[in-house]
């Protein structure tokens, strides 16, 4: 089977860059084996990530592979726990962020936060929220019990690829695997290419190896580009997703006693991630947030609100108290603030101080450098 073509527009401008993006179609590859060409939806993630990265890099959309730091980290050696088997988004977003390290798979993602408590891995790596469901990945959660530190962020386009063993053909399909996200991601287009069933996996790098290591000829699997080029499966369509502007936001995290803080360049922008939970009504410590920060005109880049109430289970939130010997406390209300800079400005202090009155309890997560880039697999 023929290698598939690869489809990198350029455009003249950023108006001519979002007017491609609002195409709606999925590319299948001619010589995929496909009936016809067909227009179903989407496009592929360099077109997307070249329009995003008009409007935020000014056209300028960087690539893993002509990175070569990232936040002017010293990567090369660091070992980086992820969840998932070789290939996961994850451990794509792991080398984005800090190229030259070292990858550690996983099964679960509290495996990769007790490998960095164990001293197995210097960073974990934890995917916390999505354009497609924001926080819903609810790996925040694992944060608040542990005590480590945000010491990196970095948002990955995500594009969906249905993968096949070489020379199957669209027609030969009768199901697809994959992480239950990307299905669900995914189950417009599915339903579009005829593939009605639908197995969930642990994860979209564990789909394509389950597909390779057994031959499953009647059987697709949705993972990254990358992972196809990895495991040597053919790209039968790309840029599956419902929604073309798909990105994920990652979070790498530390043992509060890494060195990862000083390796910050010194001209760098901040940004700061605390929790503030407390009990009883939650608009009085919304409102105290939102003031507290808004009148010493610091910008908050994230604010959500998590109710015991609405979650499905109706349990409470638990967060380690570090300052007490790393007890865990529950709570019925938390709200999770970035803001710009750094927790040591003064008038982050203040407020800080200010929320502390009101609030029952407030922890700074990390400390990090802001990356408003958004990168590509390509």
């Amino acid at each position: 089977m023929a290698s598939a073509p690869s489809l990198r527009p350029s455009f003249s401008s950023a108006a001519a860059a979002a007017a491609f993006v609002s195409v709606d179609r999925v590319r299948l590859y001619p010589n995929s084996g496909a009936v016809k060409v067909s227009p179903f939806r989407r496009l592929t993630s360099y077109s997307i990530a070249c329009a995003a990265g008009a409007a935020i890099n000014g056209g300028v959309v960087p690539k893993v592979n002509d990175c070569a730091r990232i936040n002017g980290s010293e990567s090369a050696g660091l070992r980086v726990a992820f969840q998932g088997a070789p290939g996961a988004y994850s451990e794509f977003a792991a080398k984005t962020a800090l190229p030259g390290c070292e990858t550690l798979p996983c099964r679960a993602f509290a495996d990769a936060i007790s490998a960095v408590e164990r001293g197995l891995a210097d960073r974990a790596i934890l995917p916390v929220e999505s354009t497609m469901d924001g926080a819903g990945l609810r790996n925040y959660e694992f944060l608040l019990r542990h005590d480590l530190r945000v010491v990196q962020e970095i948002s990955l386009f995500v594009n969906y690829c249905l993968l096949a063993m070489p020379g199957v053909s669209p027609a030969e399909l009768r199901r697809v695997i994959s992480h239950p996200l990307a299905l669900a991601h995914c189950s417009r287009a599915l339903a579009q290419l005829g593939l009605h069933l639908r197995e969930p996996v642990e994860d979209t790098a564990g789909a394509v190896e389950m597909l390779r290591s057994n031959r499953l000829l009647d059987t697709a699997a949705i993972a990254s580009p990358r992972a196809a080029l990895l495991y040597g499966l053919d790209v039968l369509a790309d840029g599956l997703q419902d929604d073309s502007w798909n990105v994920t936001r990652f979070l790498l995290l530390a043992a509060p006693t890494s060195l990862a803080a000083a390796l910050r360049p010194k001209a760098a922008p901040l940004k700061t991630s605390t929790v503030v939970a407390h009990r009883g009504g939650s608009m009085a410590v919304l409102l105290k947030v939102l003031s507290a920060f808004s009148r010493r005109s610091i910008n908050l880049t994230k604010l959500e609100v998590l109710n015991s109430a609405s979650k499905a289970d109706k349990s409470p939130v638990f967060i380690l108290d570090v300052r007490r010997k790393g007890m865990l406390r529950a709570f019925p209300h938390v709200l999770y603030v970035d803001f710009e800079g750094s927790p040591e400005n003064p008038k982050a202090k203040e407020a800080i101080d200010e929320i502390s009155q009101t609030a029952e309890f407030v922890r700074i997560l990390g400390c990090y450098t802001a990356d408003a880039n958004i990168y590509d697999l390509h």
